[in-house]
Formats: structure tokens, C-alpha cells, sequence
């Protein structure tokens, strides 16, 4: 029989843990439903590792684009919507990446790449660790979806 190795934390779950979070699959943070800045926060500090510093980075992005962007959790995930319009944006945490989906992604211009026909009009971006964040290219996808009436649950 042979000994299993203790398995190390990963850089950010440590963060996690202190807030009380809990890493759910792929380490997407687990955040109540809830409106406003603060759970959205919440969520990017519990988001593990380089993932953590690339959703203060969207955020900032979002924020500087839509100034009077409507802030939300749902389902695990950061909204991004504009009040009265429903929302334009989400981004979730997988194991290798974060990805960025833009619920009306087909009438955006470049289209970005993620999505197959059973998609409907959602297509997003896999942003990996290596890629780095093209803050020009997401500020103007940002800026269109915002413009666009947006999805409305």
C-alpha cells in the first residue's frame, strides 16, 4: 500500500477559507444570491490563485466601461447588467480557466470565439493563465453588450 501524499492548498483557497467560502467544483466559489458590489467582491477574493487578480482586473474593466453598472450574484457567478436592461455579462471559475460569457455575445463585433449553435445568442472568451486579459478588446465587447438590451431571468 503506498502513502498518498498530503495534497497542498492552491495558491487563493487559503483566502477562501478565511472568508468562509467554500471552493465548489473546479474552485468557482460558493456566494449566497445577493445584489451589489459586496458579494461580487466577496467572490473575486475567493476566486483561487491568478484567477483572483484577473477578476479584480475584469471588474475594474466592467467598471470603468459601464460606470453605473448593476452588480450581482447568481448561481455562483458575478452579473453585470445595467438597471432596467437586464444583464450583459457573467464570468465563472473552471478548473483552468475563467470564463467570460456575454449573453448577447452574437451581436457583438469582433463575435467573441466561445460558442455552437445550441449556444443561442451567449458566446464568451476562456481566458487561461497564460493569455493574459486584452483590457481594449474586453472594454469594447463590454461596452456594445451593455448597450444591447440584456438577458432578463
Amino acid at each position: 500500500m503506498t502513502a498518498r501524499k498530503a495534497k497542498t492548498p492552491k495558491a487563493g483557497s487559503e483566502a477562501a477559507a478565511r472568508s468562509g467560502v467554500v471552493l465548489l467544483s473546479g474552485g468557482n466559489p460558493q456566494i449566497a444570491k445577493a445584489d451589489g458590489d459586496a458579494p461580487v467582491q466577496a467572490y473575486i477574493a475567493a476566486m483561487p490563485g491568478w484567477k483572483s487578480d484577473l477578476g479584480r482586473r475584469l471588474d475594474a474593466v466592467i467598471v470603468r466601461t459601464v460606470p453605473d453598472v448593476r452588480k450581482a450574484v447568481r448561481w455562483n457567478s458575478p452579473f453585470y447588467g445595467v438597471e432596467g436592461h437586464g444583464w450583459f455579462l457573467s464570468f465563472h471559475v473552471l478548473t483552468k480557466y475563467v470564463k467570460v460569457t456575454f449573453f448577447d455575445g452574437l451581436s457583438l463585433r469582433p463575435i467573441p470565439p466561445g460558442g455552437t449553435e445550441k449556444s443561442g445568442q451567449s458566446r464568451w472568451i476562456d481566458i487561461y493563465e497564460d493569455d493574459g486579459l486584452d483590457e481594449d478588446r474586453m472594454a469594447a465587447w463590454v461596452k456594445q453588450a451593455a448597450a444591447l438590451p440584456g438577458w432578463v431571468p
